[in-house]
């Protein structure tokens, strides 16, 4: 039975540092299958794999110590319940030659052909599959690690599930597929608690703003109410809504919030799947809404540090956008917001999800033969500036990650 998500906050962690660096970057590692069939590996396709050791080499020089990465769970479990992660060994030596800290998305938007992700086996085989690479993780760095057992759920369960763009490509069944990826998160991550209790989690979605259009005020109400359902799968998480998936506060850990230029529109699409034809409102806009103020409405609903776990525009807007989210974020954070770290995302330029072209929107390009990528000398500078800004803005903010103890201690005594 569902109750109203509650408003209530839970117990405001403590202003530490928890990622090793403010700014970090992310590789594109999308692996979910085209209308044609063909299945996307974006870390392939950016040769992210085969030059990873180049690629962490210039994430330390510019000072990026934080990186998101992908496990291909489709490359790892390519017979049920036999892992091998051979296909991760060379970014994980890559990321622990440059003092790196990695956060593992387990399923980012791909899963292995013998499941159907509607069905129980999908939860259990998440929460099996998560169990093992965290166990083989831990052999290979003897430290706990970060992870994100499925990658934004509200946005996919949108897409795969009710606007059908995105593999299974269904309608109808949204909010089933949000409820069964919420499941499996909660089993994963108990599964990895099991062998790894000092294990952190980042649950992450796009945060959004949408408003009725002034030609349609009689559409107020079914806007807003648009606009709360990106709340949905952090509800669940944390068990405000639909308890009897197993939520529980203290799972929520970290909230990754992804923005981009294009979070924001008029609710009057006339049916969801004209999306791709929206204008997203411009930050001129009088009904454009300022990021501050998004992550201080997140702040005060979940009272859980936050983290932007996705932001970056294409071509010549990348630097201006990125100057804009790191002012509204020094603007959130003068106010009490923690948020702990923004990641740029993709770092590096990859080929469109639907038709491969050449997608202008990382700090760095594609790569020569010789693994050297030319950087977008632009957004480095502001990257450069940002840098030298929060190092200031957060002196004396020095307490050790390890001083925050995994919400699994929490879980413990909740159980008892």
């Amino acid at each position: 039975m569902q109750r109203t998500a509650s408003t209530e906050p839970a117990e405001v962690l403590p202003r530490a540092p928890i990622l090793k660096s403010f700014f970090g970057g992310g590789f594109e590692c999308s692996t979910h299958r085209r209308r044609s069939g063909i299945r996307l590996d974006m870390i392939a396709a950016t040769r992210h794999d085969e030059f990873a050791h180049l690629d962490y080499l210039r994430l330390q020089n510019q000072g990026l110590r934080v990186v998101r990465e992908g496990v291909r769970w489709h490359l790892v479990e390519r017979t049920p319940g036999h892992y091998d992660f051979s296909s991760v060994l060379p970014i994980v030596r890559a990321a622990q030659a440059a003092s790196a800290q990695v956060i593992w998305d387990l399923c980012h938007f791909g899963w292995p052909d013998h499941l159907d992700i509607f069905k129980p086996e999908f939860v259990s085989s998440l929460a099996e599959y998560g169990r093992a690479f965290a166990e083989w993780l831990e052999r290979q760095t003897g430290q706990p690690s970060f992870y994100v057992p499925v990658n934004e759920i509200s946005f996919f369960s949108w897409a795969a599930g009710d606007e059908g763009s995105m593999y299974p490509f269904v309608t109808g069944r949204g909010f089933e597929l949000k409820a069964q990826l919420v499941k499996a998160t909660i089993e994963s991550m108990k599964a990895i608690w099991s062998v790894q209790p000092a294990a952190r989690f980042v649950h992450i979605d796009p945060v959004i703003h949408v408003v009725a259009s002034p030609n349609h005020p009689e559409e107020e109400s079914q806007a807003e109410n648009y606009r709360l359902t990106q709340f949905q799968a952090w509800d669940m998480i944390a068990g405000r809504l639909w308890p009897e998936l197993g939520g529980h506060e203290e799972y929520l850990d970290l909230i990754g919030v992804n923005f981009y230029p294009h979070n924001q529109w008029f609710y009057n699409l006339k049916g969801a799947r004209r999306i791709r034809k929206f204008v997203a409102l411009r930050r001129t806009s009088p009904f454009y809404r300022p990021f501050r103020s998004i992550l201080g409405e997140v702040y005060a609903r979940y009272r859980h540090p936050i983290f932007i776990a996705e932001t970056g525009a294409e071509g010549r807007p990348r630097r201006p956008w990125f100057r804009y989210v790191c002012e509204e974020v020094d603007a959130g954070i003068q106010t009490g917001i923690p948020v702990h770290g923004v990641c740029l995302y993709p770092i590096v330029n990859h080929p469109g999800w639907l038709d491969n072209r050449h997608c202008p929107n990382g700090l760095w390009d594609y790569p020569d033969e010789r693994g050297n990528r030319k950087i977008y000398v632009p957004l480095e500078a502001e990257l450069r500036q940002w840098r030298r800004h929060f190092k200031k803005r957060l002196t004396g903010n020095s307490a050790s990650s390890s001083s925050l103890p995994s919400p699994r201690l929490q879980l413990q005594k909740v159980s008892q």
